[in-house]
Order: C-alpha cells, then sequence, then structure tokens
C-alpha cells in the first residue's frame, strides 16, 4: 500500500471523526444513522492513520505532496 493522503485529508478526516462521535455521544444521532456514521469514523481513523485510501486507488486520486526526487 502506497501513501495516498496528504496532512490536510488526514486532518479532515480525523476532525470529522471527533465530531461525528461527538454527536454519538451528546445522543444527536442514533439508531441506524448512529451506527453508519460511527463505522464511517471508525474508517475515517482507520486510512488517516495508515495514510492510505482504498477507495483513491481505482480513482487515481493522491492528495499526498509529490517529493522532489
Amino acid at each position: 500500500m502506497k501513501a495516498n493522503m496528504g496532512t490536510v485529508d488526514k486532518v479532515v478526516r480525523i476532525l470529522v471523526a471527533i465530531v461525528i462521535i461527538g454527536l454519538y455521544f451528546a445522543n444527536q444521532i442514533t439508531g441506524m444513522a448512529a451506527i453508519i456514521l460511527l463505522v464511517v469514523a471508525g474508517a475515517f481513523i482507520l486510512t488517516s492513520f495508515m495514510s492510505f485510501c482504498p477507495l483513491y486507488l481505482p480513482l487515481g486520486i493522491s492528495t499526498r505532496k509529490k517529493e522532489d526526487k
């Protein structure tokens, strides 16, 4: 797995995950919506720490800055 996520992308994903988790614990989201959003939040956190988004691969997207050679 080659890293394809930049720093800003990772930070935004983590912040969104924190907001979702906060809304869940504040009982603002419940039921099936809460379960789906918590799974999304978990995926955001996991992909942020791995610096790899599997959905970016088939689309050819990379938010990572090009390194000087």
